[in-house]
Parts: structure tokens; sequence; C-alpha cells
């Protein structure tokens, strides 16, 4: 009998202290690389987790909310701001610029940022998206995430949109500058960064393993490396998709992430959140 109490006694003392693990919120604000993890029929079928399901994956006490918007710039996160209704989280994600760059939306300069000139340029857009998140949760930690490096682009549900690659500027800017620009108001705020832009494995050289296009000789197909099909000609009227599936690497389009380029982000979260106390 004193046995029998004695087990019950350690039972009940054990269900009474377990103390389940603290549930975190985190809220995901990005362009179409967040968008498409909620999304994958977008991406063809061709990617089967995007890096928001794979951080959860690995710290099951983090759910997340899809604050993705294909397309978007910074400078309209930040206009539209308010019409996001954004809620209060425990964690703040902000990925955003490579929109900013291929749309030519203005740089502007840590001065922007500083002095809260507004929505005009990208380091003020990010003051005015910072500025929010801090007013919803003074104590939310806040991470942000630079544009990642691109090769050329090609939509896969529609070839005629498509773009050039990071190794080329647009409108007189490079994408490293923009890249740079989170970089620093990192370093301002304290805030730690997520560079993609400079992680060697999503480099632009591994964007894609190739891309199939028409030998300007022979009219042939051919599959180019990079940096062998920078000006190659590309006709979305009449070229095959240049990306078949033996051509993704870390990209599936030469611009969003493949499964490989999501574990790669995935794990490169991972490794800032679990600091988070």
């Amino acid at each position: 009998m004193k046995i029998y109490k004695l087990l019950l006694a350690l039972l009940f003392t054990g269900i009474t202290s377990f103390k389940p693990e603290k549930q975190i919120s985190w809220t995901a604000i990005g362009d179409s690389i967040t968008y498409l993890n909620d999304h994958l029929d977008e991406t063809g079928n061709r990617v089967t987790k995007g890096y928001l399901t794979r951080v959860t994956e690995q710290l099951p006490n983090l759910h997340y909310t899809n604050q993705g918007h294909n397309g978007w710039t910074a400078i309209r996160i930040a206009r539209d701001i308010e019409k996001l209704k954004l809620e209060k989280a425990d964690v703040y994600t902000i990925f955003l610029g490579t929109n900013d760059w291929w749309g030519g939306q203005p740089l502007g300069t840590i001065t922007d940022y500083t002095d809260s000139t507004g929505r005009s340029t990208v380091y003020g857009a990010f003051k005015v998206i910072i500025t929010k998140l801090r007013n919803l949760n003074p104590d939310a930690r806040i991470i942000l995430i630079t544009p990642m490096q691109r090769g050329d682009f090609v939509y896969i549900r529609n070839p005629k949109n498509n773009a050039w690659g990071s190794y080329k500027e647009k409108n007189g800017k490079s994408l490293s500058e923009f890249a740079d620009a989170v970089k620093a108001i990192g370093k301002l705020e304290n805030i730690p960064v997520v560079d993609l832009y400079n992680k060697n494995s999503l480099s632009v050289k591994h964007a894609v393993k190739f891309k199939r296009l028409k030998d300007t000789v022979k009219q042939q197909y051919k599959n180019f490396k990079y940096p062998a099909y920078i000006g190659v000609p590309f006709n979305p009227e009449t070229d095959e998709y240049p990306y078949p599936l033996e051509a993704v690497d870390v990209t599936y389009d030469g611009l969003h992430p493949s499964d490989k380029g999501n574990e790669d982000i995935a794990g490169m979260l991972v490794k800032v959140m679990r600091k988070f106390k």
C-alpha cells in the first residue's frame, strides 16, 4: 500500500509540475517569396515546402501568420500598412527589397530612415514598417532578411513576365545596394539580419544549374550555365521554358527559392530564432 501511494504521489507531482512549451506567434512580412509558402500550386508544384513551413517544423512551438504579398515592394507595404491588419506577435520578420530594386523604387539614404521621411524611399518605408511593428508590440523580436541574389527570372505561368538577374544594375542601382540598406538599418537598430545576399550557396551562380536557350548560330537548344547565358536572347512567344526540372538549383525560375533554397533560408532563420529566449 505504501508503494502504491508513493507511485501515485510521484505521478501526481509529475503531472502538476509539467509546463507545456510556450507558444510563440510569428508574423512574416514579405513579397512573393513569402507568399508562395502557402500557394505552392503557383510554383507549378516545383516547391513542396516554403521557408515558413520549414522553420516551424524545426521550431514546433512557433506558429506563423503569412503576410507575404505577391509582387509588393517595401514602399507599397509601408503605404498600405494599415490595410494589412497586422496583429500583435512575438516575432516579426521583414523580407523585402527585390521588387523595389526591379521596380526602380528610390532607395534613399539612412537619413530617410533616421528622419522618418516617409514612404517615398525604401529606407523611409522600412522606418514606417518597423515603427508599426513596435507600436503593435514593443517587446517583439524583429528580424530583417536581405534580398537574395537572382538569376534571370522567367515566370513559370507566363514566360512573358521575365527579368534579368542581379548581375546587372536596374535604373543605375545594384541589388546589393538594397541588401546593404537592410543591413545598415539592422546595424542602426541593433536588429539581427539574415544576410541571404552574401550567402555563397544562394549566389547568382547557384540560382539555376543552367538556362536552356537557342544557340544564336545554329539555333539549336543548348544548356548555358551562368554567366554564359547572359545576353543570349529568349523569346517567350516561341521558345521553350528555359528552366526544365533538371535546371532547378536554389531557385526554380531564376528568382523564387526551390526546396533547396527554402531549406537554406529556413536554416539561417532558425539559427537566429534559437537565440531568442
